[in-house]
Order: C-alpha cells, then structure tokens, then sequence
C-alpha cells in the first residue's frame, strides 16, 4: 500500500477535559479495483488504475482531478461501477483540499446509482459512500448524522457479509464514539479494528485512537506506550502526516504531565510539519494547543496570535466544532488577561456557531415527519368538520320534512274524521230522508273535491320548498365562488408581473454584458492603435536617422569618383553591413506582442472575473498547466481568445444561461477547451449554425482544430474543442529572423 497523508480532526469534548487529535481513513486507499467484480466495458479498469495512481501522487492529485472530471463528463456510454469509481475518486480529492460540500455532492452521486449487475458489488460501492458521508459530516461537527451514515454502512456489510466495509465504517463509528466519550465502546471496536492486518493505514489508525482514548482517561503509561508503537510504523513508512498527528498528541501529553519544554517542542514540530504540507486540519488543533500552552506560560498575545490565525483557517473551511473549540480558548485567554470585554466578545461568538451547529445537526427527517403529522391532522379536522356540517345540514333538512309531513298527516287524519263524520250523518239523514240523499251525495263530493285539492296544495308547496333550499345552495356556492375568482385573477396578475419584471431584468443584465464585451473591445483596439502610433514613430525615426543616414553617405562616396580607391570600397561595405544590421534589428521590433505585457491565463481569468461582476451570471475558469498555456505562439492565444469570446457571447445572447463553466487543459501536446453553460439548450439535429459558429468554425481551420457540440433541450450546452497540432501552430506564428 502506498503512502497516505492522514487528515486530523478534534473530538468535541468539555473544555476541562484535554483534547487528542484522531486519525480518519483515507478513502483513496479503499477503492477496490481487484479482479473479484469485473468492469462490464473494456479499458475502464486501466482507467482507474491510472486516476488511482495519481490519487495516490501527492504532487499528482490535481491532475487526477482533471482527468477523472473530463471522464466522468465525456458523453460517451460509461457503466454504473465505472461512474462511482470516479466519484470516489472526485470526493477524496475534495477531502484532500477540504471541500466537504463537494465531498458530500460526489458520495450522494454514487447512492443515486442502482443497477450494477452484483449485489455484492453494489454494497462494497455503497458502503464507501456511506463512510464518506460518515466523515464528510463528522468533519464538520455534525456527529448524529455521521453516526447514521456509518451505522447504514455496517448494516449493509453484514448483509452481503462484507469484511472490508465492515471494518472501514466500525473505524469511522469508534471515533464517533470517542467524541462522546464513551471510551470503553470505542476501545472494544478499535482493537478488533487493530487487528485487521489487510489495510495497514486502519492498523495504524486505530493504535493512535487507541493512545488518545488512555490520554482521556489519563492513563498516560498506556497512552505513551500506543503512541511509540504509532510512531514506530510511521518512520518504518516515512509518513510525514502521521509524524506531525502523534507530534500534538505527544505534546498534549507532555502538557499533563507538567513538561511544558517537551510539550512546545512537539508543538512546533507538529505546526511545522502541517504548514510544509498543507495540514489544515493540524494547523487549527496544533495552533490551538499552542495557544493554551502560551496563556498558562503568560505568554497571552503570543497566545491569541496564533489562536486567530487557526481561527481564520477553521472559518474558511467551514469546521464549526473547531471554531467553537478556538472560541473558549479565546475566552480563557482574555479571562487570564482580566480582558472581560474582550471574553465577552468572544463567548457571544461561541453561542452563535454552537447554535449553528445544533440546528444543522437536527435530523431533517423528523421535520418532515412533523410537517406531515400536523398536515395529516389538519386534513382530518377539516374533513371532519365538513362531515358535521353535511350532517348538520341533513338533520335539519329531515326536521322539516317531518314537521311536514307531521302537519300533513294531521290534516289527512282531520279530513278523514270529518269524513267519518259525515258518514254517519249520511246515514242518519238516509233513514229520514231518502230525498236529502242527493244532496247530501252532492255534499260528499264536493269535500273529498277539497280533500283533493289540499293534497295538491300540500305537494306544491313541498316543491316550493325543495326548490328554495336548491336555490340557498346555489346562492352559497356563488359567494364562495366569487372571493376564489377574485384571488385566482389577484394571483394571475401577480404571477403576470412577475414574469415581466424578470424579463426586464434579463434584458437589463444582457445591456450590461453587452457594453462590457464592447468596452473591452474598445480598450483592447485604443491599446492596439496606440502601440502602432509609438511603432510608426519609432520606425520612422529609426529610418530618418539610422538608415537615412547610412545610405545618404554611401551615395554621397559612390559620387566621388575622385576618391575611389581599396579603402573607400572597404568603408562602403562596412556602412552597408551596419545598414543591415539596423534592418534585421528593427524587423526583429516589429514582431506583434499583443500579449507581451500580461500572461495569457492572467487576461482569460480577468476577462471571466469583469463577465461575472457586471452581470447576474456565475462564471467558473480553469487552466491547467498555466506555465505551458502561457508559452504557446501568440496567434493561437490570440484565436483561443476570440473562439471563447464567441461562446461566451452565444451563452448569454441565445442559450440565457445563469451559469458557464470553462476548463482549458493542455495534456501531450493536446489542447482541449470544454466550455459549458445551464442555459435553454437547443437540438443539434435540427438547428441551423449561425455566425458565432460559423466564426468559431473559420478560426478552427486556421489552427487546426476540432468542435464536438453537444446540447439538449433544457438540459444546457457542452462544446468541446480540441486543438492537436500544436507544434505546426507554433512553428508557424513563430519565425525566425535571424
């Protein structure tokens, strides 16, 4: 196994409580390239073996970047376990360089995969990117949410029983676990973890974890012996990163054990060692250590000094549980100075980063699941009351409709009694006289006529009820209908507003672009005039007096046929020589230099910085390797210049991007510009080419260079040109004039 630069981070811990420095894997080391899980296309391994080597490569790191970066964007068909290898890949170089958004960014691009092909392979996969996560967040402060992501990464290695997973995330999870200093959890992982001889860096690792958990116990004996054991396999390797971890924890331990001399020493070895070598994380806890050693020594300003300048590094990276570490030690040291003030100052600022932390560190899931329990009981209590409403409605619509038929019933049963009635007075009045039976017949129809009619009245007047209720319904639906329309048509106007306000601010913000290009413009051909003016001035002096001068006297010697002689013809020829020399000097002068006063990578980036500051948009500029890009002819600059002016000028003008990213590499005599926006896109097949890349094209033939376009629409446009004949260019805008 090669060597590997050991990336430090603090526990959090009380602030009477000492504080070691633990080891954290590298995941460089754990990518797994063996012939176990083969690559479903040819040449992705030799691939990765290569990106791997360079990964590996200290000075060697930035180039794997750039070559793993072009791979993963090519659009060629790449297989899902050639993708995460590259993400692994990206996300340890951003660890490297302390980038742990772009950590979390690639190891989260890894866990969208899902087809692989083996399920053992996919959890050897996802079990690197649950410990990348587990560190990501750890190195930040955030340790619940570290713990997740490692215990994710156990459960899945016991599943498809995968040793070496298992492993790698019971490392991360102990120091998770020294963090909270429950020790005896951490020791029992660690020396199962000590013992794992098939990765030498977790051996390692685990024997200096294990002398910092005896430190916090103040088992020094114990802590001392783990150390030179530590210290021992780190000379045997000639780790520096490892020299400098053991160097702090030494000078903690001497700092308990009252040798304050050995304790600054190790200090300054450990602090000397993390500034050779770009050890941020080790300059901060170095540095603060330091700090606490200097303010028990008096030696305050010193103290605070360096204190701040860890300070500065842990803000700029982000490490929240190291500024609020420096924060306390800050504090400490203005309370020994009896600066009260200023420890005020400095505890206010601790509450405000523990704050931060403690809300970031809340599980965003149980938010959500709140969110959908208060929604969820929300929607119950509204359909509930509109049940009851309903029910309500219903009840009292059944109430009249029995007092209704209540009172038609009562009057059904008051005809029918005086029916009866009339009946039996019929039947008196037959005996009595059959005479009257007629009229009493006539009588009888006549009230079962009314007995009809008040039916029919009954009916009526149930219809005209019915219809008054449907009316009351519809008149309500109305006057709710009629606030809703009211905040649809506010909310259209709104939305209508909005719309061309923001098209007024595109318009505003193109206007802008537009006048910076042209101001540029401007400057660069007033430059290019004047320098022709002071050229003009100068040749024309050089000719009046050098080389007028010069043939004036030869003219002049020729006409003097009387001095003709050996020694005139040898002056002549000296004058001529002379003549010459000023020629072939002032030929040499006229060579173009437009670029002479400033390096070509200087002007492309400033020109990137002016397009971002005057505008809405966000530029990105990379170049690589900056000495070489700077040493090609200047045509070549001079037509690369103008191509990625054009590009730019489509991206703004067509594509209405919000962002373009620019890479310019040169790799074996191969320039490559990949040149790419989030705009609208457009469909290859189909549209026309216009100017812009009809102008790109023309200025490609003269140096011999190649355009791939390829665009999608609302997907945004990658173009990637390549300019191989490198060699031939120079030549050719380089002459001599000798």
């Amino acid at each position: 196994m090669k060597a590997v630069n050991f990336i430090v981070f603090p526990s959090l811990r009380n602030a009477i409580n000492l504080i070691f420095l633990l080891v954290s894997l590298s995941i460089y080391g754990q990518i797994d390239t063996k012939r176990t899980f083969p690559y479903p296309i040819k040449g992705e391994r030799e691939i990765i073996n290569e990106l791997k080597t360079l990964a590996n490569t200290p000075n060697k790191r930035e180039e794997s970047y750039l070559k793993a970066h072009k791979q993963l964007r090519k659009k060629a068909v790449k297989s899902n376990r050639f993708k995460a290898d590259l993400s692994l890949i990206l996300s340890s170089y951003f660890r490297s360089i302390s980038q742990i958004d772009s950590v979390k960014y690639y190891a989260k691009k890894i866990l969208e995969l899902k087809d692989f092909g083996n399920d053992t392979l996919k959890s050897n996969i996802y079990g690197l990117a649950y410990f990348t996560l587990g560190q990501a967040n750890s190195f930040i402060g955030l340790q619940e949410k570290s713990k997740k992501w490692y215990f994710k990464g156990i459960d899945i290695s016991q599943k498809y029983d995968d040793e070496r997973i298992y492993y790698i995330n019971s490392f991360g999870l102990a120091n998770i676990y020294i963090a909270a200093s429950e020790y005896d959890l951490a020791l029992d992982i660690l020396e199962k973890c000590q013992e794992y001889k098939k990765n030498e860096e977790m051996v390692f690792g685990s024997i200096v974890n294990i002398a910092n958990i005896y430190g916090y116990k103040e088992e020094f004996d114990k802590s001392i012996k783990y150390f030179e054991k530590a210290r021992e396999i780190c000379i045997q390797a000639n780790r520096i990163g490892c020299i400098g971890t053991i160097s702090v924890n030494m000078g903690i331990t001497y700092k308990k054990l009252g040798d304050l001399d050995k304790s600054l020493l190790s200090f300054d070895k450990a602090l000397e060692i993390a500034e050779n070598n770009n050890l941020d994380r080790m300059l901060i806890i170095g540095g603060v250590e330091k700090g606490r050693l200097l303010t028990e020594l008096n030696r305050n300003q010193e103290a605070e000094d360096i204190m701040l300048t860890a300070l500065d590094i842990a803000i700029k990276i982000g490490f929240l549980s190291e500024q609020e570490k420096i924060y306390l030690r800050l504090k400490e040291n203005a309370i020994s100075q009896k600066d009260y003030k200023k420890a005020l100052s400095y505890h206010e600022q601790y509450d405000k980063v523990s704050d931060s932390t403690r809300t970031l560190d809340k599980d965003k899931e149980i938010n959500e699941l709140e969110i959908k329990y208060k929604t969820l009981q929300k929607e119950k209590e509204i359909r509930f009351l509109q049940i009851e409403n309903t029910n309500k409605q219903l009840e009292l619509a059944n109430r009249e409709e029995a007092i209704s038929n209540l009172k038609l019933k009562q009057e059904i049963e008051h005809k029918e009694n005086e029916i009866l009635r009339k009946e039996n007075k019929n039947k008196l009045l037959t005996f009595q006289n059959t005479t009257e039976k007629a009229l009493k017949d006539n009588i009888i129809l006549k009230k079962n006529q009314e007995i009809k009619d008040a039916q029919l009245a009954i009916q009526q007047a149930e219809t005209v009820r019915q219809k008054g209720f449907k009316n009351f319904i519809l008149y309500s639906f109305l006057i709710l209908l009629i606030p809703v329309i009211g905040l649809l048509v506010t909310y259209y106007q709104k939305i209508k507003a909005q719309s061309e306000l923001t098209k007024k601010q595109e318009e505003i913000n193109e206007e802008k672009i537009s006048s910076l290009l042209k101001d540029q413009e401007l400057k660069v051909i007033k430059a290019s005039i004047e320098s022709q003016d002071k050229e003009r001035k100068r040749i024309a002096q050089e000719l009046h007096d050098s080389i007028g001068g010069n043939l004036a006297a030869i003219k002049l010697q020729l006409n003097n046929s009387e001095n003709k002689n050996k020694g005139l013809l040898k002056g002549i020829n000296t004058q001529i020589d002379d003549t010459y020399e000023l020629v072939r000097d002032l030929s040499h002068n006229l060579i173009p230099k437009k670029f002479s006063k400033n390096n070509f990578c200087d002007i492309l980036e400033e020109y990137f910085k002016n397009i971002g500051g005057a505008s809405s948009l966000t530029t990105s500029c990379s170049v690589y390797p900056r000495k070489e890009i700077d040493l090609l002819g200047e045509e070549l600059q001079i037509e690369t210049f103008k191509i990625i002016q054009e590009l730019i000028t489509n991206s703004i003008k067509h594509a209405k991007a919000s962002s373009i990213e620019l890479q310019l590499n040169l790799v074996e005599n191969e320039l490559s510009i990949l040149f790419e926006d989030d705009g609208v896109g457009f469909d290859t097949t189909k549209n026309i080419e216009g100017i812009g890349f009809r102008n790109i094209r023309s200025r490609l033939n003269k140096i011999s260079g190649t355009i791939d376009i390829d665009s999608r629409i609302k997907r945004g446009t990658i173009i990637n040109i390549e300019i191989t004949n490198l060699t031939t260019t120079i030549n050719e805008i380089q002459p001599n004039y000798s």
